[in-house]
């Protein structure tokens, strides 16, 4: 073993009987993995009296990352990151529709063309007409991805997007624009299942949380970009004001379709099928700096073989029984479906009508308003975007719970302030008399902190924690049914949202206040963390009696004279 095989810093060391007590409860995390890159096991505590130890996630990656380090800078690194970008601009679409109508909708042009108003039953319809088609297309985004691969998905999911664009960008009726919207999300629903277990799947193991994490940040590479075209096309006098930015909404899709020919397939979904030889080059040239001996590559070879099966549910469009027939997968869709809800209905739904709630507060100019929605969302990008440069090395599961608490009691202050701010007295034309700014102002503020702290807890784990969570072959339609969630949340918020502001106002916030308690409380009894694992190691948590527990054990690598001598669970 080579001299750069060292740790971080070293771990106190335990001794006496407390230390053989927490080393009788130990045991190996996966022998044939430890074996595969030549980890010897020490069975005695003493022998690693004098080595250099380090808590972990994973023994195995540590070690493994430990003896062979992918090199960052090299030219299949950066082709790696260019497969990163291009499901960043997947993402983009998505993001770029949730800003791009906060904007529209608050036009004078787009008001005086289909006079919808800014809330009530026609905004909803428009609003939620996306959700619809991404509900819908869900049930056909898993199929496509399995069948004809991660790419493949990425490509149908642009063109279907591209057409949604031109029908809405044309359209000269509700009806027409309502139709658009349902083909949109129908495109969103295939692209956003495609290319984050894409991303997932080909992402070096240390890396993953940064690559998904930066994926997911693709919402905000689309909804500034909408802001601010917003706001620079709310001054045109002429339709194109807003058919505008609805013709670019397809922009990011196109580039997708046109560059997904010029990067390497997911290595996990050649091996599913039967491509053997396909994935293992992969992951010697962009894992193992070209080097099959990699003990990386060894680890994650070995791990594909245990765990990939070639004859599998994905290999069936209607099969979806993989995500319940056994409590291993149940526990892994509980998951799912917890990042799904909570990632859609913890308030962030409010941002689809951030104008309208600019306005509640006294903000009425409309070029104040589309101000405003731009700085929410750069100030909210960069929270997400610090958050993916360190999801690596943070604990999804503290992250979730303290995160959502937080976001509670944020709310809170907007709720508490805007009912301040909603009983002071108006005048005939419904003008605050004297108006009391430091409420308005405050709520503001909070707004704006919880759009901030939310965008640091959920954005990149909204991407990874799915994908992580999903074992291979199940991977795509267990997306595509956290799609159809999404959807499902995602119609609540849009219809009923402007419903519930026309007739409750900003007194709506409180229902996410304490909703946004019994999710941290969820996170912290039922959150399986998966930060520092391999994806195919998780098989063994979701194995165990509690997931939940035994996901947050810590396990011990020890490092004597440059040499890994053993991987050993240690206590919670």
């Amino acid at each position: 073993m080579s001299g750069n095989a060292s740790l971080d810093s070293p771990i106190e060391e335990k001794y006496g009987s407390d230390f053989k007590s927490e080393y009788a409860h130990q045991e190996v995390a996966s022998k044939n993995a430890l074996e595969a890159i030549g980890v010897r096991v020490v069975n005695r505590p003493e022998e690693l009296a004098s080595a250099e130890r380090k808590q972990v996630g994973s023994a195995a990656l540590a070690a493994a990352l430990a003896k062979s380090a992918i090199n960052p800078t090299s030219r299949e690194s950066f082709t790696l990151y260019a497969c990163c970008f291009i499901t960043f601009l997947c993402a983009c679409a998505n993001g770029y529709d949730g800003s791009l109508f906060s904007g529209v909708n608050g036009m004078t042009t787009y008001q005086n063309y289909f006079k919808t108003g800014t809330v009530g039953d026609k905004v909803s319809q428009i609003f939620s007409m996306y959700t619809v088609g991404s509900l819908v297309g869900a049930f056909s985004a898993g199929p496509i991805s399995d069948r004809f691969g991660r790419k493949w998905g990425m490509f149908v999911g642009g063109c279907v997007i591209v057409a949604g664009t031109a029908i809405v960008a044309s359209a000269h009726k509700i009806e027409q624009l309502i139709g658009g919207r349902f083909v949109l999300g129908w495109g969103i629903a295939i692209m956003t299942v495609a290319a984050p277990s894409y991303c997932v799947e080909i992402a070096p193991p240390h890396w993953r949380g940064k690559f998904v994490g930066f994926y997911n940040c693709g919402w905000f590479g689309g909804a500034i970009p909408a802001a601010a075209i917003t706001f620079g096309t709310n001054y045109m006098s002429s339709n194109w004001g807003w058919r505008l930015p609805m013709l670019m909404q397809g922009f990011a899709p196109f580039l997708v379709m046109c560059s997904v020919w010029f990067i390497p397939e997911s290595p996990r979904w050649l091996m599913a099928n039967g491509r053997e030889e396909e994935a293992l080059a992969f992951l010697t040239k962009y894992h193992g700096n070209n080097n099959p001996d990699s003990a990386l590559v060894q680890l994650q070879w070995v791990e594909f073989k245990e765990n990939i099966d070639l004859d599998a549910s994905d290999k069936r469009w209607w099969d979806y029984r993989a995500l319940f027939a056994t409590k291993n997968a149940r526990y892994r869709f509980l998951q799912v479906m917890m990042i799904s809800v909570f990632g859609q209905f913890s308030g962030n739904g409010l941002g689809y009508f951030n104008v309208v709630i600019y306005k509640n507060l006294g903000y009425n100019s409309s070029a104040v308003q589309l101000a405003l929605n731009l700085a929410n969302q750069v100030a909210s990008a960069i929270c997400a975007l610090t958050a993916a440069a360190f999801t690596d090395r943070m604990p999804r599961i503290k992250i979730l719970t303290f995160g959502t608490a937080g976001c509670a009691v944020l709310l809170a202050i907007n709720a508490g302030l805007s009912e301040v701010w909603a009983r002071q007295p108006v005048d005939a034309d419904g003008t605050v008399i004297n108006p009391k700014l430091g409420v308005g102002q405050g709520a503001l503020a909070a707004y704006f902190l919880f759009n901030a702290l939310f965008s640091f807890t959920y954005t990149p784990l909204q991407g990874v924690f799915p994908t992580e969570n999903l074992e291979n072959t199940a991977r795509a339609k267990g997306m595509a049914f956290s799609g159809v969630c999404v959807s499902l949340i995602g119609f609540i918020n849009t219809y009923a949202g402007p419903i519930a502001l026309q007739n409750i106002k900003n007194r709506y916030v409180f229902v996410f206040v304490g909703w946004d308690l019994v999710e941290a409380a969820a996170w912290w009894t039922l959150g399986v963390e998966t930060q520092g694992k391999t994806l195919e190691e998780l098989d063994e948590i979701y194995n165990a009696p509690y997931p939940p527990f035994y996901s947050r054990k810590k396990q011990t690598i020890a490092i004597k004279d440059g040499e890994v001598l053993a991987a050993i669970h240690d206590e919670l």
